[in-house]
């Protein structure tokens, strides 16, 4: 039988995009990896093929004891990627150390390690979004989450293992598939829920001179992107690196709003609303992603804009799911947008 491919985070947003994409490529020889816990994370593997799916911590006990059979490839897409977990200890640990102890392994059994980064990592932009591995040192993240996601890239970078592994940046990516995330999903899935309500989408207001309200801007990449830029690496094994994934376009946070009105055939409606004091000091305005690298590494496929993608998801996913409960996804406050 054919070494499994092992997808970690696989029950997650990402990972089960990816999943679903190695399937429609002819793989069902997967170890799932992921913590299902008590919440209905587990519906997103309904309709997936693998071959088994094991709990993280019993995989990375597997892993440091030498228990586990050989396997062909691992993307390791299993993080906590909640922007403002407090507990710096725990995403250590969940972040850094694991994904550690996943490439060693890799590295000593000479399998590919695709792993995600963030572009959390950039901090507030200050130093730019070049994925020149020689500028990480500059980086300032301005959370937990987004140090934790840097500590890893650094240490790849200063043991020199970036042309044996690949790690990927990954920007605002939205898509089918996020439902679990709760107050973490993207403002496309948020939006859709509050025009249902309501018929309004609310936006932050702006608090800097050179930005209109609604005008602050994020390069946007469609989840359909992300994954086919992933498992490019997976074809191509001879490329290592770090890589951003996303667009190489910012679009403005109206545009995204105006997007999911356009594809619910509903009149424009758009507040804006006081952003939260907490994060005045540590909002981003403008990221956009520069994609030279990626396209250098083979990637040549084009980007889905955000108006054909937003139109997508609407049309394709959330239009066709069962009408949201109540009491089990009741919309957040609205106008919550990292």
């Amino acid at each position: 039988m054919k070494k499994a491919i092992v997808v970690t985070g696989a029950a997650g947003f990402i990972g089960r995009n990816v999943v679903a994409e190695l399937n429609a490529r002819g793989y069902d020889n997967l170890l799932l990896v992921d913590n299902l816990g008590h919440d209905e994370k587990w519906r997103n593997l309904l309709g997936l093929e693998y071959e088994d799916i094991v709990d993280s911590d019993e995989f990375l006990s597997s892993v440091e004891k030498g228990r586990i059979a050989e396997f062909e490839a691992l993307i390791h897409l299993g993080a906590c990627s909640s922007t403002t977990e407090r507990n710096a200890d725990f995403l250590l640990q969940n972040n850094y150390h694991f994904t550690r102890a996943l490439c060693d392994h890799c590295l000593r059994e000479n399998t590919r390690f695709i792993y995600a980064s963030s572009a959390a990592t950039y901090g507030d932009g200050s130093q730019g979004y070049s994925d020149d591995v020689t500028e990480l040192a500059t980086l300032r993240p301005l959370n937990m989450y987004g140090y934790s996601k840097h500590m890893f890239d650094l240490w790849a970078r200063k043991h020199k293992l970036f042309d044996r592994i690949v790690g990927l940046k990954y920007f605002n990516v939205f898509g089918p598939y996020e439902d679990h995330k709760g107050d973490m999903r993207s403002m496309v899935a948020k939006s859709y829920e509050q025009i249902q309500k309501s018929g309004r989408v609310e936006l932050f207001k702006s608090y800097r001179p050179d930005y209109a309200d609604g005008e602050q801007k994020r390069d946007f990449i469609y989840v359909k992107d992300a994954v086919a830029m992933t498992l490019h690496f997976l074809a191509h094994r001879d490329v290592g690196g770090l890589f951003n994934c996303g667009t190489g376009q910012a679009r403005s946070w109206k545009d995204l709003a105006m997007s999911v009105f356009a594809a619910m055939k509903m009149p424009s409606q758009i507040d804006f609303i006081e952003m939260p004091a907490v994060l005045q000091g540590k909002y981003q305005y403008f990221t956009e992603a520069p994609m030279e690298k990626m396209r250098q590494a083979g990637y040549a496929a084009p980007f889905t804009t955000l108006e054909a993608a937003v139109a997508d998801y609407v049309t394709s996913y959330l239009q066709m799911r069962e009408p949201a409960n109540t009491k089990d996804n009741a919309i957040e406050k609205v106008g919550k947008h990292a």
